[in-house]
C-alpha cells in the first residue's frame, strides 16, 4: 500500500458491511483518526476491533485543530479523516484541513466508498446524467423557491431531515406542482425506502407512513422546457450570427439551463 500523510476515509451510511477492506486497513495503519463525533466513530472501530486513537474534528473546532494536525504530520504521524457516515467533505467537515495540507505540501488521498448521493442516484431512473447537488437546501424559503425555479432543466439533488422534509415538499409543490420528485430514506438500512411522485403525492404518503432517517431527495428536470421555451431565443441568437456552441453557453449562463441540452436543441433547429 502506497503511503500518504493524510487519508480521507468513507464510512458506511447505515450498513457496517459496506465498509471496504482498504478502509479498514487504513484505519488500523494510521496513528490518529480525526472524526466528527467520537462516540459514533468508536462504535464502528469497536465493531472491527480497531484500537487507533481518535481526536474530534468537526465544524466547530476544525480551524483550531489545523495547527495541531500539521504538527503531528511534521513529526511523521499519519492521519485519517472520517465523518459520522459517508464521505468526508460531502456536506461534512474537512475542507479547511485539506486546504492547509495542500498549502504545506503534505500528501493527501481519498478512498472510494459509501456516499448517500451515489447510492441514491444509482437506483433512481433519470432523463440525463447531469444534476445539481445543493447539499442541504437553504433555510430561507424564498432562496429555496428561487433555486427550484432556476434549475428546471437539470435534476436537483439535495439532503434533508425528517423534521423538515414535509416543509420542503410544500415549497416544491407551490413552485412546480407537476414535477416528479423522488425521496430516499434510510438508505442501506432495514427500512430503506424510495418514494416517487409529485410533491403533493409524497406529502400524502408520508402523512400516512412513518418518516424517519436521513433523507436524499431528487427534483426531476422539466422534460420539455428547452423545446417549449427556448426555440425563439436560439433562433434569435442564430440570426445575430452566433454559432450553436456559443448559443448554448450564452443561454446556459443567462437562464441556468444545462448547456448540453441547449446545444442538442440548437443542432435540431440550426
Amino acid at each position: 500500500m502506497k503511503e500518504y500523510d493524510f487519508y480521507i476515509v468513507p464510512t458506511p451510511i447505515g450498513n457496517l458491511g459496506d465498509i471496504t477492506h482498504r478502509a479498514l486497513e487504513v484505519l488500523k495503519y494510521v496513528d490518529i483518526i480525526a472524526c466528527e463525533d467520537m462516540r459514533v466513530t468508536q462504535k464502528l472501530l469497536n465493531h472491527f476491533e480497531i484500537k487507533t486513537k481518535c481526536i474530534s474534528y468537526h465544524k466547530f473546532n476544525e480551524k483550531e485543530r489545523v495547527d495541531y494536525f500539521l504538527s503531528l504530520l511534521k513529526d511523521g504521524k499519519k492521519i485519517a479523516l472520517v465523518s459520522d457516515a459517508g464521505t468526508p467533505l460531502f456536506c461534512d467537515p474537512g475542507a479547511v484541513i485539506v486546504n492547509e495540507l495542500k498549502k504545506n505540501n503534505f500528501s493527501v488521498t481519498a478512498l472510494p466508498g459509501a456516499n448517500a448521493v451515489v447510492t441514491f442516484l444509482s437506483q433512481v431512473p433519470r432523463e440525463g446524467e447531469d444534476f445539481v447537488f445543493t447539499g442541504f437546501l437553504p433555510k430561507n424559503k424564498a432562496q429555496t423557491e428561487n433555486l427550484i425555479k432556476n434549475y428546471k432543466s437539470t435534476d436537483i439533488v439535495f439532503y434533508d431531515s425528517p423534521n423538515r422534509i414535509l416543509t420542503t415538499l410544500e415549497i416544491i409543490n407551490s413552485v412546480r406542482p407537476q414535477t416528479n420528485v423522488t425521496i430516499g430514506r434510510e438508505l442501506t438500512k432495514v427500512f430503506e425506502e424510495i418514494v416517487t411522485g409529485t410533491a403533493n403525492e409524497i406529502i400524502e404518503y408520508f402523512n400516512k407512513n412513518i418518516l424517519k432517517g436521513e433523507i436524499v431527495g431528487l427534483i426531476s428536470r422539466d422534460k420539455h422546457q428547452i423545446q417549449d421555451n427556448f426555440d425563439d431565443k436560439i433562433l434569435s441568437l442564430k440570426n445575430k450570427g452566433f454559432k450553436a456552441k456559443e448559443i448554448s453557453i450564452i443561454l446556459s449562463e443567462l437562464y441556468k439551463i444545462n448547456k448540453n441540452e441547449i446545444y442538442k436543441r440548437c443542432l435540431i433547429l440550426i
